[in-house]
């Protein structure tokens, strides 16, 4: 390496340096220490004391543990379908060429800005089995029938229905991506179809699905995680209780519970590793399926 190399790799150094630290002090030593501290007993008021594998073998055998396990797959595999769906069609409504479009996208976006804790509290209120606006709208339909609304957010049965629910209130971003895309297909495309006699959809089927998949992958990976930890809103529905009959007792609640309710560190430390294992195997299992059905273009 000569003398000018030379000066140029510390005069890099130098100018990334403050980077480096930060991601020492931020990342690399926060994601060291829990992965050390996933293998001790440690109640962060006193020294960890190591204790090998026993916080992994704890999890295995924990009923809590698979409950809350449960509960947010059930949340990941109700939400992600719904949302993908739901979000590609706004997309397509609002890629339309009616007037006044940027408005009407906007007011779809609006949403996903709501603060989650502030979208929590106006759902609790507008899912109330009593007074709730839900009820009283699904009420002027189902009581002519001998039926009844759900009460949501006090029924094991429909807690987690209830969530989904909410959690849909907040696809706005997810649309945008989609417009994206969508506007980025080439109209010829189209128009070449319709030469051809294709209907809408065949269109959407053969030209807009596979052309916006690339799309359609990012969202649902990204989704995919988001889902498997979600925490605000049944935080704040619950109190950090994940009533009723921790039907909404989802795992990075527990995680978080253990580590700040019960101070068992070392445990949600172990919780948290093995999340990130699980959301590893789930993307790469994701990736796997969707790599011959996603087509970039070029």
């Amino acid at each position: 390496m000569t003398n000018r190399e030379r000066r140029n790799l510390r005069n890099g150094l130098l100018f990334i340096s403050p980077w480096i630290a930060g991601f020492a002090v931020f990342t690399a030593y926060p994601l060291g220490a829990s992965l050390y501290y996933s293998l001790c007993d440690y109640s962060v008021l006193k020294p960890p004391v190591f204790v090998g594998g026993a916080n992994y073998q704890e999890l295995v055998t924990d009923p809590v543990f698979w409950k809350s396990l449960y509960n947010t797959l059930y949340f990941a595999v109700c939400f992600l379908p719904l949302a993908t769906v739901l979000a590609i069609t706004l997309a397509l409504l609002l890629n339309t060429g009616v007037r006044g479009m940027t408005m009407y996208r906007t007011i779809f976006f609006l949403p996903s800005l709501t603060p989650l804790v502030a979208l929590g509290i106006l759902w609790m209120w507008m899912l109330n089995g009593e007074y709730g606006v839900v009820n009283y709208v699904l009420n002027l339909v189902l009581n002519p029938l001998g039926l009844q609304a759900p009460i949501w957010l006090q029924s094991t049965a429909w807690s987690k229905p209830a969530i989904v629910l909410m959690s849909l209130w907040g696809v706005g971003y997810a649309v945008v991506i989609y417009l994206a895309g969508l506007q980025d297909i080439p109209k010829q495309l189209y128009e070449a179809a319709e030469l051809d006699g294709a209907r809408w959809l065949a269109k959407l089927r053969h030209i807009t699905l596979p052309l916006l998949s690339p799309a359609i992958f990012f969202n649902v990976v990204m989704g995919l995680i988001g889902a498997l930890q979600v925490f605000a809103l049944p935080y704040v529905l619950t109190d950090g209780t994940g009533g009723p009959a921790r039907s909404t007792l989802f795992y990075t609640m527990l995680l978080y519970n253990s580590a700040f309710r019960y101070l068992r560190m070392g445990y949600a430390c172990a919780m948290a590793w093995l999340l990130f294992l699980i959301i590893l195997a789930l993307t790469l299992l994701v990736y796997r399926v969707s790599r011959k059905r996603v087509h970039y273009a070029g």
